[in-house]
């Protein structure tokens, strides 16, 4: 299983809807301001900012609810989002009905996940405390907290490799209404340089989260190590899905989960793309199938010259 990240065709529960520019075809009239997540993006004939400077004075933006920042580079990405989020949140008071906000739809052909560079996102929150989703793709220069937030209920963090630094700086925050939680770890290979230490620090702080219901802890190739940590977190007991996919789950990260707390309250429990033997598949299978409505143990696909070799399904 590889996965290669698209544009967004739907956010928030809203269909994705690309803003055209001042000097683009604007097709059909614009739709109501709540119906759609708006799209913004640079293109070779307009700058981000030009844009967005359209885009506030055609979209009745205080009726807005959902954002989706796409690619803010014309040719090439020379500051990051910085200078975007600078922008967007220096506007907020535009904006007063924004729940929801997507920073980096972008396609491979415009961006590798792992070349994207991210900024200090925690800005957004702080800018819309009202806010209930922030989703990010790339996590290179990724910011976040220290903060308290109170409305703040699904949070996802697209990458090739995440750094400790955001890991920790999610783990010394306080989201007591978060529901939904899913990282991309990535592998060392991109700065995915978080260890155990790292997770079970912000598995700590998740108890301060009672609301909890989705956890994602994907794409590492720490798989065995995070999935030995997860067995023994006390939040886990209160999920009803938890997602270990996408990594290099071995033998070892089974055993881990079938030695270690029930886990047969879940609804579902993802474990595609994964290194298990057919033996440790098997014992998983019958231990939680019976009870797990939407389990996943999909296996991940091996080389044909180095079986043995394991990968994360996003890397570069």
């Amino acid at each position: 299983m590889r996965f290669y990240p698209s544009h967004l065709e739907h956010f928030h529960g809203l269909p994705v809807h690309r803003f055209t520019g001042p000097d683009e075809d604007p097709g059909p009239r614009l739709p109501p301001p709540a119906s759609v997540a708006w799209r913004l993006t640079a293109d070779r004939e307009a700058p981000f900012e030009e844009q967005w400077n359209s885009f506030l004075d055609r979209v009745r933006t205080d009726e807005v609810v959902a954002l989706v920042i796409g690619a803010w580079w014309q040719e090439w990405d020379e500051h990051g989002i910085d200078p975007v989020l600078e922008l967007i949140t220096a506007g907020a008071h535009r904006l007063p009905r924004l729940r929801a906000v997507f920073l980096g739809d972008v396609e491979s052909e415009e961006s590798e996940i792992s070349w994207i560079r991210q900024g200090d996102v925690s800005r957004v929150l702080r800018a819309w405390p009202g806010l209930y989703e922030l989703g990010v793709r790339g996590a290179e220069g990724l910011v976040i907290g220290p903060l308290r937030h109170e409305e703040l209920r699904r949070l996802r963090v697209e990458s090739g490799g995440l750094p400790p630094e955001p890991v920790r700086g999610l783990a010394a925050c306080d989201l007591p209404a978060l529901h939904h939680l899913e990282l991309w770890l990535g592998t060392t290979w991109y700065g995915g340089d978080c260890t155990e230490a790292d997770v079970r620090a912000l598995l700590t702080m998740l108890n301060r989260s009672p609301g909890l219901a989705h956890l994602g802890l994907c794409n590492s190739e720490i798989q065995d190590g995070i999935a030995a940590a997860v067995a023994a977190a006390p939040v886990v007991a209160g999920l009803d899905s938890l997602d270990l996919s996408m990594g290099t789950l071995s033998d070892e990260g089974g055993a881990a989960l079938l030695a270690g707390q029930p886990l047969t309250h879940l609804r579902a429990l993802d474990l595609g793309h994964h290194y298990m033997s057919e033996e440790m598949t098997r014992r998983v299978r019958e231990t939680l199938g019976p009870h797990i409505q939407d389990l996943d143990l999909t296996p991940a696909h091996r080389g044909e010259y180095r079986p043995e070799e394991r990968y994360v399904a996003v890397g570069e």
